[in-house]
C-alpha cells in the first residue's frame, strides 16, 4: 500500500487493487484537551478512540447502504482499525456539509441575537470549505457555483442526500433513546459519471448527540448502539 495522505484523525492509503484504505488513529479534534467536533486541530489523544470511531462508522454506513444510499464504504477491520472504501475525489479542496436539528455550537454563536439556544432547526443544511487556516468558512450555493466547486445540480443533490442521510441517522439514534443535534458529512465524486457519494466517516466525533439533557461523549456512543 502507498500512503497518499496523513490526516488529523486518519491516514489514507491506496491499495494495489485501486481501492482506498483509511487507518483510524486515536486522536480527536478539539482544543485545550477538550473534544469539539467543530475544531480544526487535534485537541487530544484518547486510547481506543480510533477503534470506536470505526465501529460506529461501520454501523451507520451499513445502515445507509442497506437503505440504498450511495456511500464509499466497502468493509471494515476493527482489529486493524481500518476501513476499505471506494476511490472518490473531493469537491474543490474539500467541503463539509453540516445538518443542524438544534441551534447549538457555532450556529448559536453566530445567530444568538435571533434565536434561542436549543431551538429546533428542522435539519437546516449549510456548507463550509475545508480550510484550517481560515477556520473552515461558510459558503453559499451561489459562491460554490461561481467558483466552479459545485454545479447547481450537484449542490441540490448533495443537499437532498444530506437531509435523507441525516434523517435516517436521526431516526436510528431515536430508537436508542438519543437525540441528534447536528452532524457533519463529506461527499465526493465517484469514478462513474455523475456519481456522488457519502465519504469519510460517521463516528461520534462527527456528530453532537444528546441523551435527554446530557451530551453523549463520542466514545460513549457505541455503548448505546451495541
Amino acid at each position: 500500500m502507498k500512503r497518499i495522505y496523513q490526516g488529523k484523525t486518519k491516514d489514507v492509503y491506496e491499495k494495489e487493487d485501486g481501492t482506498i484504505r483509511l487507518m483510524f488513529k486515536d486522536e480527536m479534534t478539539g482544543k485545550d484537551g477538550v473534544f469539539d467536533p467543530g475544531e480544526n486541530q487535534v485537541g487530544l489523544t484518547v486510547e481506543g478512540s480510533g477503534r470506536s470511531g470505526l465501529k460506529v462508522s461501520q454501523y451507520f454506513f451499513e445502515c445507509l447502504n442497506q437503505a440504498g444510499i450511495q456511500t464509499h464504504f466497502l468493509a471494515a477491520d476493527l482489529e486493524e482499525k481500518s476501513m476499505d472504501v471506494k476511490k472518490a475525489v473531493v469537491f474543490g479542496q474539500g467541503l463539509e456539509v453540516i445538518c443542524r436539528y438544534k441551534a447549538v455550537g457555532s450556529f448559536i454563536r453566530r445567530y444568538a441575537d435571533y434565536i434561542e439556544s436549543g431551538a429546533d432547526l428542522n435539519g437546516y443544511v449549510e456548507i463550509t470549505i475545508k480550510d484550517d487556516e481560515r477556520q473552515d468558512p461558510f459558503i453559499s450555493k451561489d459562491a460554490l457555483v461561481l467558483l466552479g466547486i459545485l454545479s447547481e445540480a450537484e449542490y441540490d443533490l448533495i443537499k437532498e442526500q444530506t437531509k435523507r442521510i441525516c434523517d435516517l441517522i436521526k431516526e436510528e439514534l431515536a430508537t436508542k433513546g438519543l437525540t441528534l443535534y447536528d452532524i457533519k458529512l463529506e461527499f465526493g465524486r465517484g469514478e462513474k459519471p455523475g456519481e456522488i457519494m457519502l465519504i469519510d466517516e460517521l463516528s461520534g466525533g462527527n456528530m453532537r448527540v444528546f441523551n435527554g439533557e446530557e451530551s453523549v461523549y463520542p466514545l460513549d456512543l457505541e455503548t448505546y448502539l451495541f
